[in-house]
């Protein structure tokens, strides 16, 4: 395994060899550094910090291969590798993930969307366009980017989100998002803890349906984390107490208190944990098991959806 400083060697010789480090090379030589420090996906990872430091699409690379950048924007480019190289997220180097779509400011402050959390999203846009409503009341427990609030949002125009988080940090980055795709008028963000929320953002009524994508992960089971995530990815948006469930319990305890009579829980789920989350709500009373959904690239079940019980 090469060492960064070789890295570095290696650019000096082929420089002084009077080859020109074009896009080309720049992506070959970085995808193979970067497979040997053990970087996931390290072809894609090269194509988002390179078209990052030029300013241009990842497409754009490919027009342009046999081009060579400026010495500033080569420099740039290699301190970034450099850190991707020891682990630390590419999509905090950039500061951008996409997700559903859409473009996300994301920081250390917040969890980086992962595609199986599009499960949760099309679900809840299916339930809110399959049910009619002009206006249909959703609250998100733990927003942190605010990418499912504001995807929910964009593809559902009847859904009206209250989100919440308990990160001061993470909810300015969720402000920046809803503003950057523009639903500030159906996206309201709440610092809260758990489920206690203001009397002033609950609808009469209550909401049409608790969404969230909560920590899930067993304090015991932390280190079996990849080492990226266990670095660098904020732990109050992954660690979830004993057993891994302390919100599913919240949900299932406190979430009917918030919801119409008729209202849902939608939540994700940790690879396994299908039967411990049923047996939760199951166990709490009041609860509908209703569906699990995945996305048909996932082979695990991902989202949960429960309904309160008819009284």
């Amino acid at each position: 395994m090469q060492s960064w400083p070789r890295y570095h060697d290696r650019v000096a010789e082929n420089s002084q060899s009077g080859e020109a480090w074009t896009i080309r090379r720049l992506l070959d030589s970085t995808r193979s550094w970067l497979s040997e420090r053990g970087v996931e996906e390290p072809r894609l990872s090269a194509e988002l910090l390179l078209a990052h430091v030029l300013g241009c699409r990842r497409i754009d690379l490919y027009m342009s291969l046999d081009e060579e950048p400026g010495e500033e924007q080569t420099a740039q480019f290699r301190e970034l590798v450099r850190a991707a190289g020891k682990l630390k997220p590419v999509a905090y180097l950039i500061e951008v993930k996409e997700f559903y779509s859409l473009d996300f400011e994301v920081t250390p402050d917040v969890l980086i969307p992962r595609p199986e959390t599009e499960a949760l999203v099309s679900r809840a846009i299916g339930l809110i366009r399959a049910s009619g409503a002009d206006r249909y009341r959703v609250l998100e427990l733990g927003t942190g980017s605010g990418c499912i609030a504001v995807a929910v949002a964009r593809y559902a125009q009847a859904a009206h989100v209250v989100a919440t988080d308990i990160s001061a940090a993470a909810l300015r980055v969720a402000a920046r998002n809803v503003e950057r795709h523009a639903v500030s008028d159906r996206v309201r963000l709440v610092e809260a803890d758990g489920l206690t929320l203001p009397a002033e953002v609950v609808p009469e009524g209550g909401f049409d349906l608790l969404l969230s994508n909560p920590p899930y992960v067993a304090e015991a089971e932390a280190h079996q984390l990849a080492e990226n995530v266990r670095r660098y990815e904020p732990k109050v948006a992954l660690l979830a107490g004993r057993d891994g469930l302390r919100f599913h319990k919240m949900m299932a305890r406190e979430g009917a208190r918030l919801l119409v009579r008729t209202g849902t829980v939608l939540t994700e789920i940790g690879a396994g944990q299908e039967a411990a989350v049923q047996h939760v709500f199951a166990r709490a009373g009041g609860w509908k098991y209703a569906g699990t959904y995945r996305d048909p690239a996932d082979p695990h079940p991902r989202v949960l959806e429960f309904r309160r019980a008819a009284v």
